[in-house]
């Protein structure tokens, strides 16, 4: 059964920024919700395998704002906060989609440069097993890779974050949502039998159970969704967000959608039914895979963006 959390509070305006993603274009036009940022010299975009956004929310005239995965390099993340200008300070929540170094890598260093500035006792929403180690196989390679663990008894160290593990659906600031653990039921959309989890002493393949996403809802526009990986597949998080909300128009779909290397199939379908959506919006990132997203911008033209690191996407009345 899909937690509900139909009386989420409506937001009057959305602000997503892309702090950093694994790719930066300085001329790329703006849209009616984006607005790309402009290179100069000493203000230099960094972009990288890795993904973070920081969120402004704005609901009866007061604004919140909270990060959502933390990149992987934390001197490229300080560097385009602050060519960004971001105001680390005005955060009341810091959120984590999953346990692979490419959305945690930077949340140390954060912390450590930004801790005078954030609350103390600021909450950080993880799903399950985000602190366990994770190992890949890799082409031509028998012998799995270890990539890491976020260390827990170091974040604790530093005083600052309230680690929070989040098990439900909940609203975590005015109409900033988790999603909780995401159901799987499409049938199509599989685990990666390269990537791997250690439970206890065993290196098991990884279901991402604790994987999360956020979901906004927008006055007069519907549903924005934003996903980190989407290594549970991004059909199984539009269709939960639909579920949990009972909000039936997606107004944007963005974040990384996890078909990077995906059979032909898989792609075939994971377009057919995000079209069915009918989404205003979409913008495939991060792992979305190059070939997948030249799939959407061809047969989703009149919805599709291309995402660079720097952009800013606003949602609410008037947007852009």
């Amino acid at each position: 059964m899909t937690p509900s959390i139909r009386k989420t509070t409506e937001v009057d305006r959305l602000v997503i920024t892309v702090v950093t993603d694994n790719y930066y274009d300085s001329l790329r036009p703006d849209t009616e919700i984006s607005t790309t940022y402009r290179s100069k010299p000493g203000s230099v975009i960094h972009a990288e395998h890795g993904l973070s956004y920081h969120v402004e929310v704005e609901t009866n005239g007061a604004a919140t704002g909270l990060f959502f995965d933390f990149g992987m390099d934390p001197v490229g993340m300080a560097r385009n906060i602050d060519v960004l200008g971001i105001d680390a300070g005005r955060i009341s929540a810091l959120a984590l989609s999953h346990g692979h170094f490419d959305h945690w890598g930077g949340l140390t260093g954060f912390l450590k440069r930004h801790g005078s500035l954030i609350p103390k006792g600021i909450p950080l929403y993880v799903g399950s097993e985000a602190f366990a180690r994770r190992f890949s196989l890799r082409p031509n390679n028998e012998k799995p890779q270890d990539i890491g663990a976020l260390d827990k008894t170091e974040l604790e160290k530093l005083g600052i974050v309230e680690i929070v593990e989040t098990k439900e659906a909940r609203e975590i600031v005015p109409g900033g949502c988790l999603t909780g653990p995401i159901p799987r039921v499409t049938e199509y959309e599989k685990n990666n039998p390269n990537l791997l989890i250690m439970k206890g002493d065993r290196l098991v393949q990884d279901s991402f159970d604790g994987e999360l996403a956020m979901v906004f809802a927008v006055k007069g526009r519907g549903l924005v969704i934003l996903s980190g990986c989407a290594h549970v597949g991004i059909v199984n998080i539009v269709k939960h967000a639909l579920a949990m909300t009972g909000i039936s128009r997606i107004h944007a779909i963005i974040g990384g959608f996890h078909l990077v290397n995906a059979r032909k199939d898989v792609v075939d379908r994971s377009i057919e039914d995000i079209r069915s959506f009918a989404p205003d919006y979409i913008v495939p990132a991060h792992c979305t895979g190059f070939e997948t997203v030249v799939r959407f911008a061809r047969e989703m033209p009149d919805q599709f963006i291309l995402n660079t690191a720097g952009t800013r996407y606003s949602f609410g009345a008037g947007e852009g």
